[in-house]
């Protein structure tokens, strides 16, 4: 038995919680896993998990277990990076959930252009607007674009975005141009993601930050689908400048509320809590900071 590997594979299960959910990252039966770790609790002497039918938890020994098995495999990590970083070649293989629009339009020459620099790094991408669980789906890092961290996220900033109300010529003809932002609330507005009736959009309204409810015609957790019903004059959204940009550039729809600049959002990588951060995942997460925007390091969101 090769101790790294079994510790590797203790520290996902333990992480992931369940022996099928690891055995599908991995491409193994399910069988597998579970000889694997008994073979390990065989070895040490001592019950690592307890396994009941609907959920798996950690002995007192098993959590123990747990964080030593991390501290060596952070350190075994540290030691490949300074090596990988010493002969200046990143290799290994990096998973990462990038979003759908941005990943399409922003990210994926970005990546084009990496893999071609650097071919001892391969790319598992997954296109997706959903927060996924880095460490439960076995992700090394995520792009996201928000405005709202949650608490405890370890991220890198690598740019920003501004958003951009527009709406369609043939709409503002029909129903006029909202001059603030409370007008809005009289309007059609197509809304990402709304999980009900309305949502609320924010503002700069006399340097102060206003939160607006507006009623959602059409919502959708994908903007270049909302930008289409904006198009076809359904209502006013709300979009990222990297969708909307080209949209206002060649008149498809007028940009409203200038003087009403909503918040940035920030373009995040975001990392695993408590892992080493390999130098493969370091070296990517610089090139995007060069060729998006300059980077601010990493940095705990705090509570």
């Amino acid at each position: 038995m090769d101790r790294l590997d079994a510790m590797q594979l203790f520290v996902r299960v333990a992480e992931v919680g369940s022996f099928a959910a690891v055995a599908q990252q991995l491409g193994v039966a399910r069988s597998v896993v579970t000889r694997r770790i008994a073979a390990l609790e065989t070895h040490l002497g001592v019950k690592l998990i307890a396994r009941s039918t609907r959920q798996l938890s950690l002995t007192s020994e098993g959590a123990a277990y747990l964080e030593r098995c991390r501290v060596i495999l952070n350190l075994v990590d540290v030691a490949e990076a300074d090596v990988a970083h010493d002969q200046s070649r990143p290799r290994g293989r990096i998973r990462a959930s990038v979003p759908l629009s941005f990943g399409l339009r922003r990210l994926t020459p970005l990546l084009v252009d990496f893999s071609r620099e650097h071919p001892e790094v391969g790319l598992e991408l997954d296109y997706t607007d959903r927060r996924v669980n880095l460490i439960e789906e076995g992700f090394d890092l995520s792009v996201r674009v928000t405005s709202r961290l949650e608490p405890g996220d370890i991220v890198r900033r690598l740019a920003a975005s501004r958003l951009r109300v527009v709406a369609a010529p043939s709409y503002l003809d029909s129903h006029g141009v909202p001059a603030t932002p409370r007008e809005l609330a009289q309007h059609e507005c197509l809304g990402y993601a709304a999980r009900g009736e309305t949502q609320s959009w924010h503002f700069r309204v006399d340097d102060r930050p206003e939160q607006v409810h507006v009623r959602c015609r059409i919502a959708a957790n994908n903007g270049d689908a909302l930008m289409a019903a904006a198009v076809a004059g359904l209502g006013v959204t709300m979009q990222p400048d990297f969708i909307a940009d080209d949209y206002i550039a060649d008149g498809r729809v007028q940009l409203l509320l200038e003087d009403f600049i909503a918040p940035d959002m920030g373009v995040y990588a975001v990392l695993p809590s408590n892992r080493h951060v390999p130098h493969r995942v370091r070296v990517l997460m610089d090139y995007l900071a060069t060729r998006l925007a300059p980077g601010v390091g990493d940095e705990p969101h705090p509570r």
